[in-house]
Order: C-alpha cells, then sequence, then structure tokens
C-alpha cells in the first residue's frame, strides 16, 4: 500500500512525464506537417518548372519547324534561280544570286539594244513604205512581179531551225511579226530582211526560248497565219 504523499509523488511524477510526452508529440506533429508542407510546396514548384519548361520546349520545337520550313523553301527557289541562269560560276548561295543579277543586266542591255534595231529598221522601213504607197500599192506590186506571202521552216540541227517568210509591206508589220514570234517563245538568230517590190523578205535562224524545242512543220503552220493578220 502506498501512504498519501507517495500516491501524490507518483500522480505528480506521472502528470509530468505525461506533459513531456505531449510536448514531444506536439512537437514532432508540428515537425512532420512542416516537412509534409515543405514537400508539398517543392513538388508545386517542381510542377511549374516542369510546365515551364514543357512550354518552352514547344515553343522552341515550333520555332526550329518554322526555321526549317524557312531554309527549305529558300533552297528551293535557289535551285529554281539556278535552272534558269545560264552561268552559274559557284554553287553557293551568294554565288547564285550575284551571277544571276548579271544575267538579269545582261538581258536587260540585250532588250535595250534590239529595241534600238528595231526601230531603225522601222524608221527605215517607213520610209521606204511611204515612198512604195505612193508609186504602188504593195499588194498590187506584189502581183506584178508574182511575188506571193509564204513561210517556209526547216531544220538545221537539233535546236536551230530556219525560216524565210515573205508578206506585204506594211506599216509596223515587221514589228508585230516579232513580237508575235517572241509571245510564241521563238527567238531569231543571224536576221536579214530585204524589202522590194511591195513586199517584206526576212530570213533567220530560230530556236526555242530557255532550250524549248520547236516543230518545224508547227512553227511554219503558225507564222502562216501570223502573217495573214499582221
Amino acid at each position: 500500500m502506498h501512504t498519501t504523499s507517495e500516491t501524490q509523488i507518483l500522480r505528480d511524477s506521472a502528470m509530468e512525464f505525461f506533459d513531456e510526452i505531449s510536448s514531444v508529440v506536439e512537437e514532432t506533429d508540428s515537425g512532420l506537417e512542416r516537412v509534409c508542407r515543405n514537400r508539398r510546396h517543392n513538388y508545386e514548384e517542381e510542377e511549374e518548372d516542369d510546365g515551364d519548361t514543357e512550354h518552352d520546349g514547344k515553343y522552341k520545337s515550333k520555332n526550329l519547324k518554322a526555321e526549317r520550313k524557312r531554309r527549305e523553301k529558300l533552297k528551293s527557289r535557289m535551285l529554281e534561280l539556278r535552272s534558269v541562269v545560264p552561268k552559274i560560276t559557284n554553287m553557293n548561295k551568294e554565288t547564285i544570286i550575284t551571277d544571276a543579277i548579271d544575267y538579269i543586266q545582261e538581258l536587260k542591255m540585250s532588250v535595250t539594244n534590239l529595241s534600238n534595231e528595231l526601230l531603225e529598221m522601222e524608221a527605215q522601213m517607213a520610209k521606204e513604205q511611204s515612198f512604195d504607197f505612193i508609186q504602188t500599192h504593195p499588194v498590187e506590186n506584189m502581183k506584178k512581179w508574182g511575188i506571193q506571202s509564204e513561210v517556209t521552216v526547216t531544220r538545221i540541227d537539233e535546236k536551230k531551225l530556219w525560216m524565210k517568210i515573205v508578206f506585204e509591206k506594211k506599216i509596223c508589220g515587221f514589228t508585230k511579226l516579232i513580237e508575235a514570234m517572241s509571245l510564241l517563245g521563238i527567238e531569231l538568230i543571224d536576221t536579214n530582211v530585204i524589202t522590194t517590190k511591195g513586199a517584206i523578205l526576212v530570213t533567220a535562224c530560230i530556236e526555242g526560248t530557255h532550250g524549248k524545242m520547236l516543230v518545224a512543220e508547227q512553227i511554219q503552220d503558225v507564222l502562216a497565219e501570223v502573217i495573214k493578220v499582221i
């Protein structure tokens, strides 16, 4: 049997022990709660980082696709440009562009020279035609000398044809013929033009522009129709 004083001592000791245990439990719960809270916070931050990383990755992926598409388009255009420029000194991008610019300048110069030649020829023909009209009408003059309109086209080699065209002299007739042939993709080489007895005689070597193959019979039929309407 315990005495009253011993019982009181035991009770006090038990209360102190209980208080200590409660304090430890509270501290442990607080620590666990703090640890859990910290881990949850870290997890949320990691999720946000993963989301940002995923978003950045998608953005970068779109940029890469757009850049790849742009490069492929540029490469395709360079190949097209290279195919139409006859003189390419090097295959890199800068040289292709430079050669293309030089080629365009050459074409412009050729157009200017041909235009000047046509103007001179047209002026000379206009003078001759004016004189002929005073003397005799071209059609009557052609009939008088037994000259008839005609078109002859024969093949010289794989690419070149030779043509001979005789038609009535008309104002701007030769210019209209050249314009029509240009629209048909026909390029004239070594052209010779003679006006006599109310007629125009044109002889020339011809070939297709940009390497186009010409069929002699087809060209002859088309040009025969052209001289009827010019």
